[in-house]
């Protein structure tokens, strides 16, 4: 069974039984708690909180993921990867163990048609009801299932859902290790299949704070190791996932698969890192010295250095992500419309790191020439040339002893791990997910305001909730800083790049000069401000108006983000898309990717471009419609934004479409005269 065909038997065995089909989400997540989409339950985590509406009560996926804290081991194993697709069933408070054990073990049989003898399970020390439905209900010999503490109990290592789990594995044989199952050797008994009953709620690994909303399912699959096991190889990079992206960096490289381990491992990373590359450009990242970007950079430059190792000395880049758009672009369409923009992003940083190949050895040759008596290079400067520079410390050991002499690898490797506990503390969300969580506690039970903002810049609304330096309070006086929660109101809420509105809450005793709005949680409008006068109190009725000039200034700017967006798409290219933008009352700012900066005659004609339809005075109109229906309309959506089944469609005139929740004039005219008063660049560090 290939991989498409897995996917489509996973996918139709769920859809069968009433689960909604959902689409993978971008590695991009909306969690401010993670860097990275790292498992198929990131998109769903806001239905499992009943922190928004449930679109659907069952949903199943193929959610691409992406992980580099093993990053360093990828190549040396046959099954980890930092790139990976993870099958998933989800129930949202429908039905629980009582039917996710037994369809997962149909699927996995019958579905899959993996022998039932080879089959071995584990559930949580605690869970007699689980272990009771695998043995009775299935049909399970009790010896095959194994009760185990943490190993069995499924956390994402940051605060938020968790909950005992009951994993399936597979025996590979006694020529893989000795019997005695998962318990003995996880190596010969192989986990492909995790059912996370997710109940609990944490406020750090394993500190288990209380119950969730309801009882949900969370199944985890990976599809690589499902291939594994169906496809009959021993490694993940054997498989039809991965072969065809290996054999490319074999023909770039010169070098055979199999040949030697070194070699060997040097071709499994870039067959990893290359999937993972192509994926996070696809999804909005561009390479840069922090974050995401710097997660891609490394990567990316991790496949050219292998490559470099094995002797490759030409680009690499772009056949390489030509091979993965030609094996995933039928499961992931958005590879093939993306291609050309994939590679020449790609392309460009691979040109900058193969240039601080060529030079890091003069840079090395610098710092050798005052270290001839001792012979040893010192650890700061060997991580300088490979952080700062990029040079591999591989290299720099080769050269080293060519030279006799070494490196200070302790001083080194101390740097080094510090810098992963600096990646570490990036990967969980450092004060954002405190923050987050926090709100999250605060805000439990407060529904989703009604946004009204988009028909009036005057409003009522009822105090449902205060927040005051970390508080919720029932009252506040004058002086006091306060974050106000009503049910309905016309205040924006900061998001997609516009500021949040500004104004004034009245109610009858007092009055909130509000200078923001924010998106507290999901879905909950925070009125940011200070009582001005009398006092206001949770319950009150309130007269709700935002600053409507202001208001007017933003319009005028969101609605030219748009057209200068269409502008650059059709003078630069359509590989260009929105990476970020600042829409104020004063100025706007817009991010975009490319990979070089627009010089005076490429700044001058697109900022014609945009006034001559700002002249043309067009119709700005918006619509709700379903996110295929959009889609269909030509719309573009932008850097992980999140939409629902049914969207927000912004048009101006008959040639810019996007998605869109702002706020918009209703003709380009009343945007007047767009003036481009600067241009740089915000990822380009080398």
């Amino acid at each position: 069974m290939n991989g498409d065909e897995i996917r489509s038997t996973f996918l139709d065995f769920f859809a069968e039984r009433d689960h909604t089909v959902v689409p993978s989400a971008s590695l991009i997540p909306h969690d401010p708690s993670l860097l990275l989409t790292v498992a198929g339950m990131v998109p769903f985590k806001p239905y499992l909180l009943l922190e928004v509406p449930l679109p659907y009560v069952r949903a199943v996926s193929i959610q691409k993921c992406l992980r580099t804290e093993d990053i360093d081991i990828i190549g040396t194993t046959a099954r980890h990867l930092t790139f990976f697709e993870m099958l998933g069933n989800f129930s949202f408070g429908d039905y629980f163990k009582e039917l996710a054990i037994p369809w997962a073990y149909q699927l996995i049989t019958e579905g899959f048609g993996l022998d039932p003898e080879r089959l071995w399970f584990t559930v949580h020390h605690s869970d007699d009801e689980a272990a009771e439905i695998w043995i009775d209900k299935v049909g399970v010999r009790p010896e095959r299932l194994q009760r185990r503490d943490r190993d069995n109990f499924w956390q994402m290592g940051v605060a938020g859902p968790c909950g005992p789990s009951s994993e399936v594995f597979y025996d590979k044989g006694p020529e893989y290790g000795p019997d005695g199952g998962p318990v003995v050797d996880e190596e010969r008994f192989m986990e492909f299949w995790n059912l996370v009953f997710m109940q609990n709620i944490q406020d750090e690994p394993y500190h288990v704070i209380g119950d969730l909303p309801a009882k949900n399912i969370d199944t985890g699959s990976g599809l690589e190791r499902v291939a594994t096991l169906l496809q009959g190889v021993d490694a993940i990079f054997d498989t039809d996932l991965l072969r065809p992206i290996l054999a490319t960096a074999e023909a770039l490289t010169g070098v055979g698969y199999g040949r030697a381990a070194g070699s060997d491992a040097s071709l499994r990373v870039i067959a990893d890192h290359t999937r993972s590359v192509t994926f996070l450009i696809a999804d909005g990242v561009v390479p840069s010295n922090e974050g995401r970007g710097y997660i891609l950079r490394r990567l990316l430059r991790r496949v050219v250095r292998h490559a470099f190792l094995l002797g490759g000395e030409r680009m690499v880049m772009p056949s390489l992500i030509a091979s993965t758009v030609a094996l995933m672009g039928t499961a992931y369409p958005e590879l093939v419309t993306k291609r050309a923009g994939i590679v020449d992003m790609a392309e460009r940083e691979e040109y900058r790191f193969r240039r601080t190949l060529a030079s890091g050895h003069q840079l090395l040759d610098a710092d050798l020439a005052g270290i001839e008596e001792s012979g040893v290079l010192t650890g700061e400067s060997a991580f300088k040339l490979h952080d700062t520079y990029g040079f591999p410390v591989e290299i720099t050991e080769e050269i080293l002893a060519e030279r006799g002499m070494r490196l200070d690898r302790p001083g080194f490797d101390l740097l080094m791990s510090e810098q992963k506990q600096r990646a570490r503390a990036a990967f969980r969300g450092g004060a954002a997910a405190e923050e987050a969580d926090a709100y999250r506690t605060l805000l439990r039970g407060i529904d989703p305001t009604e946004f009204t903002g988009y028909d009036e810049e005057r409003g009522t609304g009822l105090i449902l909730s205060m927040i005051s330096q970390g508080e919720t309070v029932e009252r506040a006086e004058t002086g006091q800083p306060v974050e106000v929660y009503l049910d309905r109101s016309p205040f924006y809420a900061e998001s997609g790049g516009q500021v949040g509105d500004t104004g004034t809450i009245v109610t009858a005793t007092g009055t909130v000069d509000v200078t923001d709005t924010t998106f507290s949680t999901p879905g909950i409008h925070g009125h940011r401000g200070s009582v001005v006068d009398g006092w206001v109190t949770v319950g009150q009725d309130a007269e709700l108006t935002i600053s409507a000039l202001r208001r007017e200034r933003i319009r005028k700017n969101h609605t030219g983000t748009h057209l200068l967006h269409w502008a650059l798409r059709s003078n630069v290219g359509d590989h260009v898309h929105q990476a970020g933008s600042l829409v104020a009352a004063d100025r706007l700012r817009f991010d975009f990717s490319h990979y070089e900066g627009l010089d005076d005659d490429a700044l001058a004609a697109v900022e014609g471009i945009v006034n001559d339809r700002v002249i043309e005075n067009a119709a700005v109109s918006t619509v709700i419609t379903s996110k295929e229906e959009a889609e269909a309309m030509g719309a573009l959506a932008f850097f992980g934004d999140k939409y629902g089944d049914r969207v927000r469609v912004v048009r101006a005139g008959d040639y810019s479409v996007e998605f869109c929740g702002g706020t918009h004039v209703p003709s380009t005219g009343q945007i007047g005269p767009l003036i481009l008063v600067s241009e740089g660049s915000v990822a380009a560090n080398t």
